[in-house]
């Protein structure tokens, strides 16, 4: 719910609550006002009959009455109830009309003069009534009430609760509207931050700054605030942005440099090894014994050549992988061109079979992909495959690799299947991640940790996507999914 509107019912509540007292205290006061001087005349007029009654009754228990000019009066409407002889008296106004005031029957019951309020055939009356007591035996022999018709005073307190009713509704629906609109107007600086705020969120610009030409109340300081803020993660970031930049220039440098010396050594040791050689078979071949010390001599040297050359290819495939990374931060675009798939994984096939490995290499059917063509770079989708390839003949050492492809929704999905150490599902997040290896495979086998962040720069360069399936213990399924740019039909 927006504040705003939180904030207009909060008003229109706190508004609701203050009408209802109001408009209830003016209604109470009219009310209390208007009986409470209708009951100080019939009380007063209440009195004066019942005195009355009683000296007229004196010298006639059995009868009940009032003076002749008492029953006139034109304000008053008298009734006197006589409960020995079960009839009454009524006054002249009653009589016209034809009314009846309502009576209690039981004079056991009316015991003290009390006030209420009837409807007499839908005629509103407020009457006072008061027991009449023999004076010797203290006992009720009558009622006498005596009423005052209120007609026009319901009207009016009619007339009042509609007039506070409708006034407090149109006065809440009033105040709802106009508070709506003052909390929008009051508000409208925070949307603009809230604007300004998404596009430097969406822009990534931390050069912009939100413009306020306000007051400098709490919003001109948390605009300010803001502002300053920005200024300062925009020099952070602009720092951090140099500093990533000449981390790239390093590695892109250092790579760029290693190369020829690795080069250099792998030469160097691959000709020693074409020198040493035919020289040691040839020494071999002489029948002169060689002694036990020169035979260990010639070992460690091979050994130390192997040594050798092993640790510059290892290095070697590390600048390059490196280099590759580093093209990739750089922003490098690679040359891309229509492309058949078939054809190039057939290669793949065919030189994955070469590799060295513990594990079968079983390539499956990848007939799916038969005329199918993408736009792509072809060096950079052999080695995407052979990252794959040799990542699976690394971690499976009993058992096959295989290599399929399927179509499906417009695109090539090729699948590199293994059944090897596999991975658990907390791992799988990572693996992408640049020099991120498993647990259980630190130790066990060699490498870097960048063929798969090669891999996934790879995949998204040609617009593509990988999923992974796998489980500890039961191999890893990698299907990479390219996007098909064209088929060729079949002849």
């Amino acid at each position: 719910m927006p504040i705003r509107l939180k904030l207009t019912l909060w008003y229109s509540g706190i508004l609701a609550f203050v009408l209802i007292i109001l408009s209830g205290s003016v209604y109470a006061f009219l009310y209390h006002n208007t009986y409470n001087e209708m009951k100080g005349k019939l009380q007063k007029q209440g009195q004066n009959l019942g005195q009355q009654i009683v000296q007229n009754s004196v010298f006639d228990p059995g009868r009940l009455q009032l003076d002749r000019s008492s029953y006139l009066q034109d304000e008053y409407y008298i009734q006197i109830y006589n409960y020995r002889t079960d009839d009454g008296q009524r006054s002249a106004g009653l009589v016209q009309r034809n009314l009846l005031f309502p009576y209690e029957k039981d004079a056991g019951k009316v015991t003290e003069a009390r006030f209420v309020k009837t409807s007499v055939s839908g005629n509103p009356f407020y009457i006072y009534e008061v027991p009449i007591q023999a004076t010797s035996t203290q006992q009720t022999v009558g009622l006498l009430q005596v009423g005052l018709f209120v007609g026009a005073q319901e009207n009016l307190l009619q007339q009042l609760r509609t007039i506070l009713v409708f006034s407090s509704i149109m006065g809440l629906l009033l105040a709802f509207s106009v508070g709506l609109i003052m909390a929008r107007q009051a508000l409208r600086p925070i949307e603009i931050v809230i604007q300004a705020a998404e596009q430097i969120d969406k822009g990534s610009d931390l050069r912009m700054r939100i413009a306020w030409d306000g007051p400098s109340d709490e919003l001109g300081r948390l605009t300010d605030t803001l502002n300053g803020m920005l200024g300062r993660m925009e020099r952070a970031y602009n720092e951090l942005d140099e500093a990533y930049d000449a981390q790239r220039r390093f590695v892109s440098d250092a790579s760029h440099e290693l190369r020829t010396p690795l080069t250099t050594i792998r030469g160097n040791i691959d000709l020693l090894e074409k020198m040493w050689t035919p020289a040691l078979e040839a020494e071999a071949g002489r029948s002169e014994p060689v002694s036990e010390q020169e035979a260990l001599r010639q070992e460690m040297s091979r050994e130390s050549m192997r040594d050798i050359g092993d640790e510059a290819r290892r290095m070697s495939r590390l600048v390059n992988d490196l280099l590759a990374l580093a093209r990739a931060d750089a922003g490098f675009v690679m040359e891309k061109k229509p492309i058949e798939l078939l054809p190039l994984l057939d290669d793949v096939v065919r030189r994955a079979a070469l590799l060295p490995r513990t594990a079968q290499w079983r390539p499956g059917d990848l007939s799916a992909l038969e005329g199918i063509g993408v736009h792509g770079n072809a060096d950079y989708l052999r080695q995407l495959m052979f990252i794959f390839i040799e990542n699976a003949f690394k971690y499976t050492p009993e058992g096959f690799v295989r290599l399929e492809a399927t179509l499906s929704g417009g695109q090539a999905g090729i699948l590199i299947r293994d059944t090897g150490l596999g991975m658990s599902p907390e791992q799988i997040p990572h693996i992408f991640e640049r020099f991120y290896r498993a647990d259980e495979s630190r130790g066990v086998t060699s490498g870097t940790g960048l063929g798969l962040s090669i891999a996934k720069w790879i995949i998204d360069e040609h617009g593509g996507s990988v999923e992974v399936h796998t489980s500890p213990g039961a191999g890893t399924t990698f299907t990479v999914w390219l996007p098909v740019a064209f088929s060729v039909p079949a002849i």
